[in-house]
């Protein structure tokens, strides 16, 4: 099943995608943001394209573990994407995602001129849920 991963930030929106298996997560694209509307029709179009069965969203946590106001954005803005599409959506802890993305970009530098920090946080995000699915 292949599956889509977003790391929904205020500027930026990083996507994901799963190998057709669902075994691998890698960086797609990046989705700078202009407006919910908009935004929401360019993951309906990449969801399209690569006929993504279900969507892996990071939510941001505090460290503590709590809703905060960066959550509540994702949230929000994620709802409003699930009512323009009947794919799955799940949300996923996206704690230190974008701490391990910043380490890995540093790692491979080619990477980052490619893609990007946020998508790379989103393929971490979407390759977490990938694993522990396949553990189940």
């Amino acid at each position: 099943m292949r599956s889509l991963g977003l790391d929904i930030g205020d500027k930026r929106i990083g996507v994901a995608l799963s190998d057709p298996q669902g075994i691998l997560a890698s960086p797609l694209a990046i989705i700078n943001c202009r407006d919910e509307r908009a935004d929401v029709e360019a993951i309906i179009a990449i969801i399209n394209q690569h006929q993504a069965e279900q969507i892996i969203v990071g939510l941001p946590r505090s460290m503590d573990g709590s809703i905060g106001k960066q959550a509540e954005k994702v949230k929000a803005f994620t709802q409003e994407l699930c009512n323009h599409t009947k794919v799955p959506v799940e949300f996923r802890d996206e704690r230190l995602s974008t701490v391990l993305a910043n380490r890995l970009m540093r790692e491979v530098k080619k990477t980052r001129e490619k893609v990007g920090r946020d998508a790379i946080a989103a393929a971490l995000i979407l390759q977490c849920y990938l694993d522990e699915a396949r553990l189940q």
